[in-house]
C-alpha cells in the first residue's frame, strides 16, 4: 500500500514564525507579544521564546482571539507615502496616528522596518512574515534611498565622511553612496537602518536635517505617490522583493 508522508503544512514551527505567517505581526513584534503573556497555546499562556506550535493541531490565541494560518497564501504587498507625524507602528500610543490608519483594509498587515515620526516617504506594508524577516535582516543588504534636506549648506567633506562611514554610539556605520543635489540637499543610499541614523550622521557634521524623505526601498520606488496615499505593488516589484 502507498504510504503518506507528513503533512508539510502541519510541521512544528516556532511560535514567532507562526504569528508572522498568520498575519498577526512581524516576527520581532511577536517576541514582545510572547514575553508579555499575550499568546496562549491550547489555553495555556506561553512566555518562552522558541516555543514551537503545530499549525493544524494546536490552538493559538492572541489576546484570547484564535489565530490560524491562511488556507491559501493570499499575501498583500503595499507601498505607502507616509507623511510627517504618522508613526510607523501597528500599536497606537498617546493618540498618535499610525501607518495603518492610512490603509483602510480589513486584513492584518504590518510595516517592514521603521521610518521615524518626523520623516516622510516610502513604507512597505505586508502580511508576508517571511518577506518581512528577510528584508529586516542585515544580511539581505537591500538598499534604502533617502532625499535629505539640511538646515545649513552641507560641505563636500561632510558628504565624504557620511559615505565613508561615521562612528555612532561606538559603532561605525557601513559605507554609503552619496550624491549632491544642491547646497542643502543630497541623496543618501544605505544598506542598514540604525535608529535615526541619518539625523545622527548629519548632526555629527554640525548641521541638522530639515526634511528627510525615503524615496526607495530595494526595487520599490516612491514615484509620484502623493503624501498619505498608497498602492499595491506590481507583480514585477513583488517578484524583485521575494526572489
Amino acid at each position: 500500500m502507498p504510504t503518506t508522508g507528513p503533512d508539510p503544512e502541519n510541521q512544528p514551527m516556532r511560535l514567532q514564525k507562526f504569528l508572522a505567517r498568520a498575519g498577526v505581526c512581524s516576527r520581532r513584534a511577536a517576541e514582545d507579544l510572547i514575553v508579555n503573556g499575550r499568546i496562549r497555546i491550547n489555553g495555556n499562556r506561553v512566555i518562552t521564546l522558541g516555543t514551537k506550535v503545530t499549525p493544524k493541531t494546536d490552538m493559538v490565541q492572541f489576546d484570547n482571539i484564535r489565530v490560524s494560518l491562511p488556507q491559501q497564501k493570499a499575501f498583500i504587498y503595499i507601498v505607502v507615502n507616509k507623511p510627517v507625524g504618522v508613526v510607523t507602528s501597528c500599536a497606537r500610543k498617546h493618540g498618535d496616528k499610525i501607518i495603518l490608519d492610512l490603509v483602510p483594509l480589513p486584513d492584518r498587515i504590518f510595516p517592514v522596518g521603521r521610518l521615524d515620526k518626523d520623516s516622510q516617504g516610502l513604507v512597505l506594508l505586508t502580511n508576508d512574515g517571511d518577506l518581512h524577516n528577510k528584508l529586516s535582516h542585515p544580511s539581505h543588504n537591500h538598499e534604502k534611498e533617502y532625499k535629505v534636506t539640511t538646515v545649513h549648506p552641507v560641505k563636500d567633506t561632510d558628504l565624504a565622511a557620511m559615505a565613508k562611514g561615521m562612528i555612532l554610539q561606538g559603532k561605525k556605520t557601513r559605507k554609503a553612496r552619496v550624491k549632491r543635489i544642491s547646497d542643502t540637499q543630497f541623496i543618501l543610499v544605505l544598506k542598514q537602518g540604525l535608529n535615526r541614523q541619518i539625523r545622527k550622521m548629519v548632526g555629527k557634521t554640525g548641521n541638522r536635517v530639515a526634511v528627510l524623505e525615503r524615496i526607495r526601498m530595494a526595487n520599490v520606488t516612491l514615484g509620484n505617490l502623493a503624501p498619505g496615499a498608497w498602492r499595491y505593488l506590481t507583480p514585477e516589484e513583488i517578484k524583485g522583493l521575494t526572489q
